[in-house]
């Protein structure tokens, strides 16, 4: 999913501004929260989001986010397989399938 060309990328980007000494975990949660609502913005009083805007602020969640995986050591691509093992685990698809029921009440 990720490679690492583009998480140097980042880490470049990053260097070449002197932002490592604001980005502490809980300052690139914040600004992942931050963007999110932007995003979502997107959709605030219609369900069909301007494809550019939508494409701008998802980028911006998307970097947030593998900014804090690299900052707290961790692999994005094994982050989101684990969470995804859990989850197959939670919603087997023969009894989740079509449905949106939390795991609790299926």
């Amino acid at each position: 999913m990720t490679d690492e060309a583009l998480r140097e990328e980042l880490r470049e980007f990053v260097a070449e501004r002197d932002w490592e000494q604001f980005h502490t975990p809980a300052n690139l949660a914040k600004s992942i929260a931050i963007e999110a609502g932007e995003l979502l913005e997107c959709f605030q009083w219609s369900g069909d989001g301007d494809l550019t805007r939508v494409e701008s602020e998802l980028a911006d969640v998307l970097t947030y986010c593998h900014l804090l995986a690299d900052r707290l050591g961790l692999d994005p691509d094994a982050v989101v397989r684990g969470k995804l093992a859990v989850t197959r685990v939670k919603y087997p698809s023969d009894i989740a399938r079509g449905r949106s029921t939390k795991h609790d009440r299926l």
